[in-house]
């Protein structure tokens, strides 16, 4: 025993990168560290290896007592930091519980590395000291020593958690991906809104840098470095605990009522006193870009811009409120070339001034919204929306407020279309590859074109902006109808595979021209925003086929008559495609009453269909309702 100690004592003299090389139970108390080595010297070295399973009991009655030990001398200690510092190291040891042989050989190892290092490291001879009795009183003893390494270790535990605190602000990152999915949520993407994780780490880590600091100050010779680190490091923390928990709307008519909500993830930790009160205002994209700097002078007039910042102690959350909130008016920028209202984008800026518990000075605090587009009228909201769908889905993490690309590859819109497609309609029937191929034949304008168009570049002008040929509406526009009357009146139709959906002529023609006469299909009308037509086999006058159309049904037909009802009231549709008796499909469609022609006595309806394919459609001839067939006919979809 006493010659462990002494080597102990000798240890402390080795030089710093040689005891770095030392596992780090050296840095236990001195006092466990002789209990270890008396406790090793009195069994056999050799005998502490994993192979001899028969000491594991003698390993476990080490192990206990070492943890025993360490919690009875953090107990005894005054030092608050010493104090949790050794608890910690004991908690951490029962990670040797299942194995408490492994306790066993680091300890030999430990020693055997100790006893190695003295006899290959020159160090200074105690009794050398002895031979100059002049300078024996300018050496302190080696419970000083023992004290001052322990000082060091706690200054490398420091840097330890230092690194580990940058490690955790991995959180930082975190929110920026639940930020991050909040925007893609504007496309449907799956988003989880729950922040209560996020806050937690948030609270713990400001515990952290708290008791960093702490440590810092009872080193008692001042680190500046470390002082400014931990200080940037809590700024950072305060500053990006302040959420929009409650986007607003990304379109926002001026004179409309909306609301929004803002989250304080560090709530609990706001210093008692005076109401902390938040202020939005609208910002354009040049002073997003600028958030150090925003100009004085308002870019819009915001009605209702304040609200309390308030603690639910039920939820735990703090937020503020904004509840009718309205734009009075705006002011817009200098618009450049075809650039329209619709393509302008603004945001909110949320502010205030926060103290947080334990810190000395308060906070200037901010957050922006995801990006507003901001219209006059209702019949710019579509236009509106194309610009934030566009700005959502191909918008670039840590992006210069509010940058996007002009072009970006098919196979990217495809699947935001089919993202958005199915969050709206709320079904988990997606777009197919049929669907796929005809929507990139619409937006490239190639009808004939058989390829991959997976790699094909599509322009936020062929998005939005150019009409689609020969019609007087953009793509968007035309597939956002679509969108709407999926929504509105063929939800369970859609969800259930009934509707083929988009498809073009040619393959219509392909896939129908050796069915039975009476075949039929659903499919989005082309031709007309937010329309549905059947497509069918139908006889022609010599005995042949041909493929024909029947006016497409609008939100409005619907509304009057459900489509399932429609599909009932014509007799010459009678399988869906690709054999499937209408009735047996359509039936739980129906309702009570079949169509009442009675009712529409005296008029008249078009029934004209063309072949699928053809240049023009030939000249309606009107007929009385009474004659002819029991559809709403009509031009071609």
């Amino acid at each position: 025993m006493a010659q462990w100690i002494h080597m102990s004592q000798m240890i402390q003299c080795l030089p710093d990168e040689t005891l770095n090389n030392l596992y780090p139970p050296t840095a236990f108390p001195i006092e466990v560290r002789h209990f270890l080595a008396e406790w090793i010297e009195s069994q056999r070295w050799d005998d502490f290896v994993l192979e001899n399973v028969e000491h594991q009991s003698k390993a476990q009655t080490l192990l206990d007592q070492t943890i025993s030990m360490l919690q009875s001398i953090a107990q005894q200690n005054a030092n608050v930091v010493d104090r949790m510092k050794l608890m910690n190291i004991s908690r951490n040891m029962a990670m040797f519980q299942q194995q408490p042989l492994r306790f066993g050989v680091l300890v030999r190892e430990i020693l055997t590395k100790e006893r190695v290092l003295l006899t290959t490291v020159r160090v200074p001879n105690p009794t050398q000291y002895q031979q100059y009795p002049n300078r024996e009183s300018s050496f302190p003893n080696m419970q000083d020593v023992d004290h001052l390494v322990l000082k060091v270790l706690e200054v490398q535990d420091i840097r330890q958690k230092m690194h580990q605190l940058q490690e955790e602000l991995n959180w930082e990152s975190r929110l920026k991906v639940w930020r991050w999915e909040q925007h893609k949520a504007a496309i449907g993407q799956p988003f989880d809104d729950n922040l209560n994780p996020l806050q937690t780490w948030c609270e713990q880590l400001l515990g952290v840098n708290g008791k960093l600091r702490q440590e810092l100050m009872l080193i008692g010779e001042p680190i500046p470095e470390l002082q400014e680190r931990l200080g940037q490091l809590l700024q950072v923390l305060i500053q990006s605990s302040l959420v929009v928990d409650k986007q607003p709307p990304q379109v926002i008519k001026t004179q409309s009522k909306f609301s929004t909500t803002v989250r304080y993830l560090l709530g609990e930790k706001v210093a008692p006193g005076k109401p902390v009160v938040l202020k939005a205002q609208i910002i354009n994209e040049l002073q997003a870009r600028s958030l150090g700097s925003v100009p004085g002078d308002n870019v819009g007039e915001l009605i209702n811009n304040t609200a309390i910042l308030e603690h639910n102690t039920a939820s735990k959350s703090t937020c503020a409120t904004f509840r009718n909130m309205s734009i009075k008016k705006i002011k817009r920028a200098d618009r450049k070339g075809s650039e329209s209202v619709t393509e302008e984008k603004f945001a909110i800026l949320f502010s205030t001034e926060i103290t947080i518990t334990g810190c000395d000075t308060p906070y200037r605090i901010q957050m922006i919204s995801l990006p507003v587009v901001v219209i006059v009228h209702g019949s710019q909201d579509n236009n509106a929306l194309a610009t934030i769908i566009w700005d959502c889905a191909f918008s670039e993490p840590d992006r210069v407020p509010f940058m996007v690309p002009e072009r970006v590859p098919w196979g990217m819109m495809y699947k935001t279309l089919n993202s958005k497609f199915t969050a709206e309609v709320q079904t988990h029937h997606n777009l197919d590859h049929y669907n796929q191929h005809f929507l990139a034949q619409k937006i490239f304008d190639k009808p004939d074109f058989a390829d991959d168009f997976s790699n094909m570049m599509v322009s936020w002008a062929q998005f939005n902006k150019e009409v689609l040929p020969g019609r007087p509406f953009t793509f968007w526009q035309w597939f956002e109808g679509v969108m709407e009357l999926t929504k509105k009146h063929l939800k369970t139709y859609w969800s259930e595979g009934l509707i083929f959906g988009f498809i073009g002529k040619q393959h219509l023609h392909l896939i129908l021209k050796d069915r039975p006469n009476g075949t039929f299909l659903l499919r989005f009308s082309d031709s007309e925003i937010g329309g549905i037509t059947i497509a069918y086999v139908s006889a022609t006058e010599n005995g042949g086929q041909k493929i024909q159309n029947i006016q497409p049904f609008t939100k409005r037909d619907l509304e009057i008559r459900s489509l399932g009802d429609r599909i009932r009231d014509i007799n010459h549709i009678t399988y869906l495609y690709p054999d499937f008796p209408k009735h047996e499909v359509f039936k739980r469609f129906y309702s009570g009453n079949g169509l009442d022609y009675n009712n529409f006595k005296g008029t008249c309806c078009a029934c004209v269909c063309r072949e699928a394919g053809s240049a023009s459609p030939p000249a309606p001839s009107m007929t009385p309702v009474s004659e002819s067939p029991r559809s709403t006919g009509g031009f071609s979809g």
